[in-house]
């Protein structure tokens, strides 16, 4: 489509090709003449012939089509043009041959960007003895010196088109070399020298290249300018990439924002590498572990270098990857190298400590969703997919990192089991979480194409609204017979619940997923759970916790406030969840009849309100089962006469909350045995 729009644009209106209009009347067309259909003897080409052909020469195919070299022609592609002189730099200091790099953006326009490496050569090319090897290397496609590793044992230029690309791009750009103590220069205009190479005297200190030079108006058009925040940025980039290196920065006053962070000049050398940055980075933020999972690991046997920096926290994930010092947004080999040996890392951890089976739902997505890490590898002769090198895509890179990289993370999670298990048990959350999701997803899918579908056992309310509207979630079918003739139909459902559900505070993903109860809970709720939890769609206004008075009775209740604390927190914030308070004891005596709530209260009103001589009968209820629907009624469900108990958590006590929650329902026994012992003195007078 686009190549035909391509065939039309230059012809002018007048001849363009138009479709006949319809007739206003019906009228007898004339018929087409018969066309010759063409043969070998008279075929003559249709007027495509040699001339036809078209041989653009140096630098024009990158004029002609700057978007198979850098990308397109927007801002992105107007600073990749930088990215491709620092990257030659950083080269000379990766090798060893310089140790600062100076860049500047002056008001004019123009960027400068200096070393003092080697210099670029510039005496007469072997091939081309004419023409001065830096000509060759700024106006010849494919043309350097990193194609057989001699000069650079590593490198981000591979196909010998970078800076050539940029200067065919440029309006204007010059090229100065201090080299042998001898200064050279050399401008070109699009592309085209201007001259040779100009031998400006003796300069005794000062090596290396400098490249100054200002894009192209034609090609990235009038107002395309650099911008000065994002070059501060990639040059600071460069810095921690190699801790040899120092990088220093200017930027012409008038060019920089009022409210821009931009400094005017800045130095930049990061001794630590990635390490240093990544700390600055996240400098006050809440970090799982106390400290950074950080290394390097220098060339071995004609291996590359891998470099890496990783820690996980509370923000938005991300991972910064580079190979030779060219940044790889799109990621790649190395990434995946990276990603295996820490999922690898994080599952054999867990087989140690007894926690296979419930990390072995954890994929690298999991591992690496919360994650801020840094990853920056060196090797020979690298592929990339396409000249801006966006993504790595050399086969041998990924299994490099990950055996640079799973042995000291290996050695890291057994040196520090403290923070080891905070990052499985966070890892794990996180895999429990994206099941959840996934879950949502097939229940939102199937309620997208079907009615809603109830649980069977739940005896629902006549009323639609939520508003007045209550479920009694209670606990066996005995319980659940007896509330359902108690209740008011038009506001009050029940959920009859078999035994205790399932602790979903230590349960495994899986487990939660699959479990039939809880699938009940959230299906009549309607209100979904987590991040999906969906306020306007809660069918009631009040969830009300019913269960027998007696031990196995509470812990049924903390198992369900634990449920709720977990996975629909909005709803105990809102004020939704409550507990029921049904009697223990009975007390008749004569016609007077009365309800106490525990020993406590059975001893109160034995003292106060029962003062004849007549015997007072005292009967125990074993369950809420066993009471008549019109003593549960009486009791318990109707509103002018029970009692209830709205669960909460104070503001000021959510930390406190977290943390007993965690040790009490949580996945260590010790915590819950430290609990025990703290608390054993409250308990001694407990009449069990």
């Amino acid at each position: 489509m686009d190549d035909t729009n391509d065939l039309f644009s230059g012809l002018p209106p007048t001849e363009r090709v138009k479709q006949p209009e319809a007739p206003s009347a019906p009228e007898r067309k004339a018929p087409r003449p018969a066309q010759k259909r063409p043969t070998e003897a008279d075929d003559t080409g249709g007027g495509y012939s040699a001339a036809d052909i078209e041989v653009l020469e140096g630098l024009e195919p990158v004029r002609r089509r700057p978007g198979m070299y850098i990308g397109g022609t927007d801002s992105k592609a107007l600073h990749h043009l930088f990215a491709e002189v620092i990257d030659n730099s950083m080269d000379e200091a990766v090798a060893g041959h310089a140790s600062f790099i100076e860049v500047e953006l002056s008001e004019d326009g123009f960027l400068t960007v200096t070393d003092n490496g080697r210099g670029i050569p510039v005496d007469p090319h072997p091939k081309f003895k004419n023409r001065s090897a830096l000509e060759i290397i700024m106006t010849t496609l494919h043309a350097g010196g990193k194609f057989d590793s001699k000069a650079y044992e590593t490198s981000g230029g591979l196909h010998g088109v970078g800076v050539s690309v940029v200067n065919a791009l440029s309006e204007n750009l010059e090229v100065e070399v201090a080299r042998n103590r001898q200064l050279y220069r050399q401008r070109f205009v699009r592309g085209k020298p201007q001259g040779g190479v100009e031998s400006l005297g003796d300069i005794h200190n000062r090596r290396g290249t400098r490249v100054r030079f200002k894009p192209d108006a034609e090609i990235f058009g009038a107002n395309a300018k650099f911008d000065p925040a994002r070059l501060y940025k990639m040059a600071r980039s460069k810095a921690y990439l190699f801790g040899g290196v120092e990088i220093r920065w200017s930027c012409a006053p008038a060019l920089l924002k009022e409210k821009d962070e931009t400094p005017e000049k800045a130095s930049f050398h990061f001794p630590g590498g990635l390490k240093d940055f990544l700390e600055a980075s996240l400098d006050g933020e809440f970090q799982v572990t106390s400290g950074l999972f950080a290394g390097r690991s220098e060339k071995r046997g004609g291996h590359g270098a891998v470099e890496w920096a990783v820690t996980w926290y509370g923000g938005d994930a991300f991972l910064d990857s580079y190979c030779n010092t060219v940044p790889t947004p799109e990621g790649g080999t190395h990434e995946a190298g990276f990603r295996s040996a820490l999922l690898k890392g994080l599952r054999g951890y867990a087989d140690l400590t007894g926690n296979n089976k419930r990390a072995s739902v954890i994929t690298a997505e999991d591992v690496m969703i919360s994650a801020a890490g840094m990853l920056s590898v060196f090797v020979r002769e690298p592929e990339f997919v396409g000249q801006t090198k966006d993504r790595l895509a050399t086969a041998a890179a990924s299994r490099m990192v990950e055996n640079a990289v799973r042995d000291p993370f290996d050695h890291w999670l057994a040196d520090n089991p403290a923070e080891a298990s905070k990052l499985l048990e966070w890892v794990i959350a996180r895999a429990d979480e994206r099941l959840r999701r996934r879950k949502e997803r097939e229940v939102n899918r199937k309620s997208a194409v079907r009615k809603l579908r109830l649980p069977g056992k739940l005896a629902d309310c006549t009323m639609t609204a939520a508003a007045g509207a209550e479920i009694f979630i209670v606990e066996g079918d005995s319980a659940g017979g007896s509330a359902k003739q108690a209740r008011s139909r038009a506001s009050q459902a029940v959920l009859p619940l078999r035994g205790k559900i399932l602790n979903v505070a230590s349960a495994a993903s899986g487990k939660l997923a699959s479990n039939q109860q809880i699938a009940d809970i959230i299906q009549a709720l309607g209100c979904g759970t987590r991040s999906k939890y969906r306020e306007q769609d809660l069918r009631y206004e009040r969830i009300i916790i019913m269960t027998d008075a007696d031990v196995d009775g509470a812990h049924i209740a903390s198992l369900l406030i634990t449920f709720f604390y977990q996975e629909m927190p909005q709803l105990i914030s809102g004020g939704h969840l409550f507990l029921a308070v049904p009697p223990l004891y009975r007390l008749t005596q004569g016609g007077k009849t009365m309800y106490a709530r525990d020993d406590a209260h059975k001893e109160e009103l034995l003292s106060t309100e029962f003062t004849g001589r007549g015997k007072v009968e005292v009967s125990r209820f074993k369950g809420l089962g066993e009471m008549m629907p019109a003593q549960l009624k009486e009791t318990t469900m109707d509103p002018e006469h029970r009692t209830l108990l709205r669960v909460d958590v104070l503001e000021e006590e959510a930390e406190a909350t977290k943390l007993a929650v965690e040790a009490l329902m949580g996945t260590k026994p010790e915590a819950r045995f430290r609990f025990i012992q703290e608390n054993a003195e409250f308990v001694e007078e407990l009449d069990i």
